[in-house]
């Protein structure tokens, strides 16, 4: 694999990690700040499965780390900012192909 090839996967991988949106409001409810898995759950009418599977996925990406507190873990956004910027810039995206989140969605998991 090339070296263009490899931040190309790299690339894939990322917005791949933002292609669930199970896992985007996930993202979007970490902006909030540190959570427990329960609190998500609880939060966002997930099952505990669900988030921590999503919660893995979004951490092999590098988006969120966890630290221990008790026997829980708290999870947290990793560059935060930037990670908003990359969310704002999808929203002014689709206003600019006059497709709004919820028509692309549908269209597209039919």
């Amino acid at each position: 694999m090339n070296q263009d090839t490899a931040g190309l996967t790299a690339e894939a991988a990322l917005f791949h990690a933002l292609s669930d949106p199970s896992r985007l409001l996930i993202v979007r409810h970490l902006v909030l700040g540190e959570h427990r898995v329960v609190d998500l759950t609880a939060h966002l009418g997930l099952a505990q499965s669900t988030v921590s599977k999503h919660l893995a996925c979004l951490k092999d990406c590098g988006l969120v780390t966890s630290r221990p507190e008790g026997r829980a873990s708290m999870w947290s956004l990793n560059h935060a900012g930037e990670l908003l910027e990359v969310l704002g810039t999808a929203e002014r995206l689709l206003g600019l192909t006059a497709m709004s989140p919820a028509h692309h969605y549908e269209d597209h998991h039919r």
